[in-house]
């Protein structure tokens, strides 16, 4: 698969557009909790590559999440997959500051 770096603005797009989807369970965005690890541009398929991971690999709500990604990628791009990754896996502190933030509003200590 021959992938290439998406261009700023759709970046920026994409990376804003992704901060609608809620982790089901910590009600903060996948953006913000740094569950994002890379967004590229599958050049073979013409379809963005979202590569991310969980808070846990068991999650039971995946399906969830991939829903609501579909839902906010609709206008952004014509074609996105999810490459799930789980190494390295995510820790607290890939949370954002933002992200920090809206977890203190929801009452968990980091």
């Amino acid at each position: 698969m021959a992938t290439s770096a998406l261009a700023p603005a759709l970046f920026d797009q994409v990376e804003e557009a992704l901060k609608d989807v809620m982790d089901p369970e910590l009600g903060v965005n996948i953006v913000d909790l740094g569950l994002i690890y890379d967004l590229t541009w599958d050049d073979e398929a013409d379809a963005l590559v979202v590569s991310m991971t969980l808070t846990s690999a068991g999650c039971p709500l995946t399906d969830v999440i991939e829903e609501q990604t579909a839902q906010s990628l609709d206008g952004v791009v014509e074609r996105f997959r999810i490459n799930w990754v789980w190494m390295p896996p995510w820790g607290p502190e890939r949370i954002t500051e933002d992200g920090r933030d809206m977890m203190r509003a929801l009452g968990f200590s980091i």
